[in-house]
């Protein structure tokens, strides 16, 4: 691994930072403040794909911004861990924003200015939480998430939103302060410094584990529950809460930033803080992996019992996360692969699921799959897209999701972790049983009582089009892995 110190790797952080004030700017011209959003959102994605080749080619990129003690700096890098999560937040800004041009208008939502300007803030955390170099710049870009999504979470300023967003603020802030903020400070005075080890995903930080074992499973178990974005059982509840949300928030907290700054902040301090070897000597990752096993399968569960289309899309983001968990924790390298691949992979699935919800309730108004009767005929754009993010999350071949399960299930076999194996299965029967209704409700039911399908078409073509390009993404993702392997090859030396 060489290590580069470049001012380059400000550039996207930089952009992000910007936008959410030129919104403001132009917030009394609506297609000024939507044009800027595009432009910002391009721009960081080519400054963050430009530094793809060096990287691909075993360069990480970094910069020190400034030091606030000795071992603890605001510092920046870029590897092939942090181009897998800044690549996806702002590739997905793009299409979203086009999304949102539709949604807002077409809803006629109030605080539109607000709404963008915490959106562009949410991508800006996202992608400080990509590029830190350190433990203290992760934190404080991860709370930077979670302060400007509350008024994404609490838009619609009602009672049930007011609850959900203090719910969801509740248990993001509550457990980063209560957990996070020790497991630093633990860190800290077991390693005498908080910088991530880059370019070795064995050795990581050198924490003490032969001299201090309790106490470097008391600082990985603070981490584990501190980092609540995950959504690992049962630290879970805020997600369905946030529910509450516009769809295309719904879309960013599951697929763009809040949660995979959740599963992108475990897999960075597994792998680039603890290390495997640190991992594997005090037994940290199977019990982990279990874990998240667990919440696999009982999120599933709970999945099949939601009418609401949102509702249940979120317990299956609650499930799906944990995919990435189990896969970083059971420590083989397939396994691990597999588990950061589906960062990207969950991404385009699910945010197609989420705006094919938003697509169906500006054209129809409604939440209620019971509902959704022969809407396909009408809507077959949206609801293809729909079966095509869903064959994703059930892993049916040729889709990103078979993708990621093939891993796993390899990593789990390597593991010799059969119980794990079981869970995975029994996952994909269990998405299959929550997802294939829904499609088979559209396409081969009638409507439902008192539902005339004449008043339903597709939504206009700045909602459609998002759409189908992420569910085209998805099945390129499964034929073509490699485009996303080859980073976190880079990244872990596999």
């Amino acid at each position: 691994m060489e290590l580069y110190e470049s001012t380059r790797v400000l550039a996207p952080i930089i952009i992000t930072l910007l936008a959410p004030f030129f919104i403001y700017w132009n917030r009394h011209s609506p297609d000024k403040r939507e044009a800027i959003s595009f432009v910002a959102a391009a721009s960081a994605f080519v400054t963050v794909l430009s530094m793809a080749p060096a990287v691909l080619s075993g360069r990480v990129w970094a910069y020190e911004l400034f030091t606030l003690l000795p071992g603890i700096h605001i510092s920046f890098c870029v590897d092939g861990l942090s181009l897998v999560f800044a690549l996806i937040a702002t590739f997905l800004w793009m299409l979203v924003t086009s999304y949102n041009i539709g949604y807002m208008r077409g809803l006629k939502e109030h605080a539109q200015t607000r709404y963008y300007f915490c959106f562009a803030v949410a991508i800006f955390g996202a992608v400080g939480v990509a590029f830190s170099k350190n433990i203290f710049t992760l934190y404080l870009f991860y709370e930077v998430i979670t302060v400007f999504t509350y008024p994404l979470v609490a838009h619609h300023q009602d009672h049930e939103a007011y609850h959900g967003a203090r719910k969801y603020l509740v248990y993001l802030m509550g457990t980063s302060k209560l957990f996070l903020l020790p497991a630093m400070v633990l860190t800290y005075v077991l390693c005498g410094t908080l910088d991530f080890h880059l370019g070795d995903v064995v050795t990581g930080m050198a924490f003490p584990y032969e001299q201090q074992p309790v106490l470097v499973t008391i600082t990985y178990i603070l981490y584990i529950a501190g980092l609540a974005k995950a959504a690992i059982m049962p630290f879970h509840n805020w997600l369905p809460s946030a529910m509450v949300a516009p769809t295309p928030v719904s879309a960013l907290l599951h697929a763009v930033a809040v949660v995979k700054a959740g599963v992108f902040c475990v897999s960075r301090i597994i792998l680039s803080g603890f290390g495997l070897e640190t991992m594997e000597a005090l037994n940290l990752g199977i019990p982990t992996a279990f874990l998240a096993a667990l919440t696999i399968v009982a999120a599933s569960v709970i999945a099949l019992t939601k009418d609401d289309l949102k509702a249940r899309l979120a317990y299956s983001t609650v499930s799906q996360l944990s995919y990435i968990v189990i896969g970083v924790c059971m420590l083989t390298p397939m396994a691990v692969q597999g588990g950061v691949l589906h960062i990207a992979n969950h991404a385009f699935s699910k945010i197609t699921l989420f705006m094919c919800a938003g697509a169906i309730y500006v054209a129809a108004h409604t939440k209620k799959i019971s509902l959704m009767g022969g809407m396909g005929w009408r809507m077959p754009l949206t609801f293809g897209a729909f079966a095509v993010a869903s064959m994703s999350m059930i892993g049916v071949p040729f889709v990103c999701g078979f993708v990621t399960k093939w891993y796993l299930v390899n990593g789990a076999i390597q593991a010799k972790q059969v119980i794990l194996v079981v869970a995975l299965l029994a996952s994909t029967l269990l998405n299959a049983s929550y997802f294939g209704p829904i499609v088979y409700r559209a396409f081969f039911r009638p409507a439902a009582e008192g539902v005339d399908l004449e008043e339903f078409s597709e939504p206009g073509l700045t909602m459609v089009v998002p759409v189908l390009l992420t569910a085209a993404m998805s099945v390129f993702l499964g034929l073509y892995p490699e485009l996303f392997l080859n980073f976190i090859k880079a990244f872990g030396n596999f």
